[in-house]
């Protein structure tokens, strides 16, 4: 009998915490819905606690973060953005993790993609973009296929540079044709 009081006590203790980290989880997902250029929705059923860890920390090596969040509480974060309000949220069902990034549009599919390759039960659910618009998962899928900043830079600069190097070579041949025609001649002489 005194151990049911006592349990009785805890639980309501743990309620009233419960509520306040519920009340800061809600406020920290509707903070990151606001700030992310991106969010993307994968389900994580049957993945390890360690590699959840190990992508937690793949994220945040490239300035993005994996969040685990009761689907409820999400939907209450968005259902507390305007953007949102009207929005079809019937695909936060199931063990969801949202990866945020609020500095480039493409690295939380990318992160989320890679880690999928050594943990194939990741599915992608849908991405949100920074207007509130829902994306459904090929999309982001597609997203997560296209090549860095870093890539398009280096590949830009490769093809502003291929006509210059072109033309560098062409006029250097004829140099080199000249060259070796005067050390043709002098070696008759």
């Amino acid at each position: 009998m005194y151990g049911r009081f006592l349990e009785a006590e805890i639980k309501e203790v743990d309620v009233a915490l419960s509520k306040e980290k519920k009340v800061k989880v809600v406020e920290q997902a509707t903070d990151m819905l606001a700030n992310s250029k991106l969010v993307v929705v994968a389900n994580y059923r049957g993945t390890s606690v360690q590699s959840l860890q190990k992508l937690r920390r793949q994220a945040r090596d490239q300035e993005s973060k994996v969040r685990i969040i009761k689907n409820r509480l999400v939907k209450k974060a968005m259902q507390a953005d305007e953007r949102f309000k009207n929005a079809n949220l019937e695909f936060l069902t199931g063990q969801l993790m949202y990866a945020f990034s609020d500095s480039d549009e493409v690295v939380p599919a990318r992160v989320i993609a890679d880690f999928a390759k050594s943990e194939p039960q990741v599915e992608f659910v849908a991405g949100i973009n920074a207007d509130g618009i829902i994306i459904n998962a090929q999309d982001v899928e597609i997203l997560a296929a296209l090549p860095t900043r870093d890539q398009l830079r280096g590949q830009l600069v490769g093809l502003v540079a291929a006509p210059l190097s072109g033309m560098a070579n062409v006029l250097s041949a004829n140099a080199r044709g000249l060259l070796n025609v005067l050390s043709a001649r002098t070696q008759q002489i």
